[in-house]
């Protein structure tokens, strides 16, 4: 494996670990990585806020379907860092819920199609971790849409997202929330 993919730099720029990612994926789909490598370049690559968002943007969006089923090893390795992995996971379900219906409204069943593929690996990637982190956060979520006020109403004002995309959400996570 190359040096680079062995070396997470501490303080990674979102766009380098966009870059580490591809790279990643390539050798992952070539079998050129160990078990235990595959476990030790996504544990250092998710212990930032940074290398997590660029880790899980292009892995989750990435069109070859080796992403579709999440390794044990990439699960085992988002164990290791539960806050920053529980929080991304839970926003991905919800911006690609939510990015669903706005590609459905625009009749754009390609981007519709990525956007069901981004939730379904995240919702397979939370089911395998059953982190209690999530659950909370996702009971904060759906709270969060019923009542209007709570810990991801900027979240959710940020993105702008309308009744319908917002119970949409809700109905995607209410069951991860266990």
């Amino acid at each position: 494996m190359p040096a680079s993919l062995l070396s997470v730099p501490n303080h990674i720029k979102f766009d380098e670990a966009i870059e580490l990612t591809q790279s990643f994926l390539s050798q992952l789909k070539t079998n050129e990585l160990t078990s235990l490598q595959i476990q030790d370049f996504v544990a250092a690559l998710v212990q930032t806020a940074n290398g997590a968002r660029g880790f899980f943007v292009t892995y989750l969006t990435s069109p070859d379907p080796i992403c579709d089923e999440p390794r044990s090893e990439i699960v085992a390795a988002l164990h290791a860092h539960p806050e920053i992995a529980a929080d991304l996971l839970v926003k991905n379900i919800a911006m690609s819920t939510a990015q669903q219906l706005y590609h459905q409204r625009r009749n754009d069943s390609e981007m519709v199609t990525s956007s069901a593929t981004v939730a379904m690996r995240t919702t397979k990637i939370v089911q395998q971790l059953n982190l209690p982190q999530i659950q909370t956060l996702c009971r904060e979520l759906v709270d969060t849409i019923h009542t209007g006020t709570g810990s991801y109403n900027d979240f959710l004002t940020r993105w702008g997202y309308d009744e319908e995309q917002k119970n949409s959400i809700a109905q995607t996570v209410a069951p991860l929330i266990g």
